[in-house]
């Protein structure tokens, strides 16, 4: 299974377009396994220039490059008390995504960007908006 088929993506509370699931999910429960496109540290730099910039996760064993998720991986929007986390792969070029608490029905599935769920660290676009 590389994908929970219930899930879809609809209009978020939080921003923009998120992720759900039509049916309850346990806690440790593999949501989705996304395969990634892996950008070199100086398309890292470029990427920031563009739209791309919020969609990208860190990559690699020293971070400096970067990936964007295929499947719904980029689609995943921030909670700090996100009710799922994310474990990259970097021999398979994979991204997992992972219940951290049951999800019922219906609600939004979350990550939390700064890698797990709890981590209170400032983000780029919330020093953005401040």
């Amino acid at each position: 299974m590389q994908h929970i088929p219930e899930l879809y993506f609809a209009a978020s509370d939080i921003d923009g377009r998120g992720m759900f699931c039509g049916l309850d999910i346990p806690k440790g429960s593999l949501i989705e396994i996304c395969p990634v496109i892996v950008l070199s540290k100086e398309d890292r730099l470029i990427i920031h220039e563009t739209k791309l910039h919020d969609y990208y996760f860190t990559w690699g064993i020293d971070q400096k490059q970067c990936a964007i998720a295929l499947g719904y991986g980029s689609i995943y929007n921030h909670a700090k008390d996100s009710n799922a986390e994310y474990n990259l792969n970097l021999a398979d070029q994979t991204i997992e995504f992972i219940t951290v608490k049951k999800i019922k029905a219906g609600d939004e599935i979350t990550i939390n960007y700064n890698g797990e769920s709890g981590d209170g660290k400032t983000l780029w676009f919330e020093k953005e908006n401040k």
